[in-house]
C-alpha cells in the first residue's frame, strides 16, 4: 500500500496534480491498485458501492452532475459519497471543485486533488504507477546482466564468481543491471523485472580490487536501469559425484515470485570459459524463443538416422540373392 502523500511526492509533476485541501489526509493509505469513479453513489444509490480502498476519480460527467444540483441536494450527494473512508478523490480536466465537496472533504479528512489531464489520459498514466506500487516484489542475492538482449540472473554462493563473470561480460560489450542485490518485481502474471538498489546501482564489488563504477569505467552503454529476467544461471562448484546435464533435452526450471524461469546450472572448474558459456546460454534462449531447439533437433536427427540404419540392416538381412 502507499500513502496519498507518496503519490503526490512521486507523481505530482508527471500527473500534474494539485492539492485543493491543503495538508488534509495525506497519510491516508491507498490499498488497491484500482481506480474508479463513484458512479451512481452521487445519485444516492449505494447498495453496490465498493472500492473504499482505492482512488476515486471525478470526471466531467460527475462534476457536471454535481453542478446541476441545487446547493442542498449537492451537499447531500457529496456527504453520501464522502461518508465512506476513501483514500482520496481526484478531479480531472482542471475542473472547479464544488464548494460543498471541498467543505465536506475537509470535515472528513479526505484529500481532494485536481489534475489538468483528461480523464482517459489520467487513467492511462496512473495505472502503471499503481501496478508497480502494488506489484509482488522480493530481493535476491545475485547479479543481473543484459546479454544479447536476454536478462541473465546469476546466482550462486558468495565468492563463486558472479560479479567477475558479469564484469567480463561488460568488457565484451554487454550491460550490467545490478550486482550483489537485485530487486525483483512481478508485472502481470509472468514478467519479472530486475533492478539494482538506488544507492549501489551500477557499482560492483570485485574481491581484491574493491568497489568499481561500471558507468564511469565503461560508459553509459555498459549499464541499464532495469531488465526483464528471462534465464537464471546457477553457478556451482564442480562435484565429481554429480551427473550434469549434457544434452539439454530435460529443461530445468526454477520459480521466483510464482513465475517459472528456465534454469541453467553451470558447474565451475579451472580453465572453463564461463563468459562464452553465458553468451551461448543467452543465444540459445533466443534460438528456443524463435522456435529452434538444438537439443531436440539433434535428438530427432539421431533417431531418424538410427531408424534408417535399422531399415537398411533389415533389407540386407532379407536379401537372399
Amino acid at each position: 500500500m502507499i500513502k496519498v502523500g507518496d503519490l503526490l511526492a512521486r507523481k505530482g509533476d508527471p500527473l500534474q496534480l494539485e492539492l485543493l485541501t491543503a495538508d488534509v489526509g495525506l497519510d491516508r493509505e491507498i490499498k488497491s491498485p484500482e481506480a474508479s469513479s463513484p458512479g451512481l453513489v452521487l445519485a444516492g444509490y449505494t447498495a453496490r458501492f465498493v472500492g473504499t480502498d482505492r482512488i476515486h476519480i471525478l470526471g466531467e460527467t460527475e462534476i457536471t452532475y454535481l453542478t446541476s444540483l441545487d446547493a442542498k441536494a449537492r451537499r447531500k450527494s457529496v456527504e453520501t459519497f464522502l461518508s465512506y473512508a476513501l483514500p482520496c478523490v481526484i478531479i480531472t480536466k482542471a475542473q472547479e471543485a464544488p464548494d460543498e465537496l471541498l467543505a465536506v472533504a475537509r470535515e472528513k479528512g479526505i484529500p481532494i486533488i485536481r489534475t489538468r489531464l483528461k480523464t482517459a489520459e489520467f487513467y492511462r498514466r496512473l495505472k502503471p504507477f499503481l501496478d508497480d506500487a502494488f506489484a509482488p516484489r522480493t530481493t535476491v542475492h545475485g547479479s543481473l546482466a543484459d546479454v544479447f538482449g536476454v536478462g541473465l540472473l546469476f546466482r550462486g554462493r558468495s565468492g563463486i564468481g558472479k560479479s567477475e563473470c558479469v564484469l567480463d561480460l561488460v568488457e565484451r560489450g554487454h550491460r550490467l543491471v545490478a550486482d550483489d542485490v537485485v530487486h525483483v518485481t512481478r508485472q502481470g502474471n509472468d514478467v519479472l523485472i530486475g533492478r539494482g538498489h538506488e544507492i549501489s546501482r551500477h557499482y560492483m564489488e570485485i574481491r581484491g580490487v574493491g568497489l568499481i563504477d561500471i558507468n564511469a569505467l565503461f560508459g553509459i552503454r555498459s549499464v541499464r536501469q532495469q531488465k526483464r529476467i528471462e534465464v537464471v544461471v546457477q553457478l556451482e562448484d564442480w562435484d565429481n559425484s554429480r551427473e550434469y546435464d549434457r544434452t539439454g533435452l530435460d529443461l530445468q526450471e526454477t520459480e521466483l515470485l510464482d513465475v517459472a524461469l528456465p534454469l541453467v546450472t553451470v558447474p565451475l572448474n579451472p580453465g572453463k570459459n564461463l563468459t562464452v558459456i553465458c553468451e551461448v546460454v543467452a543465444m540459445n534462449h533466443l534460438l528456443r524463443y524463435s522456435g529452434v531447439d538444438s537439443a531436440h533437433a539433434f535428438n530427432e536427427r539421431l533417431i531418424r538416422r538410427m531408424r534408417e540404419k535399422g531399415e537398411l540392416q533389415h533389407y540386407l538381412e532379407e536379401d537372399y540373392e
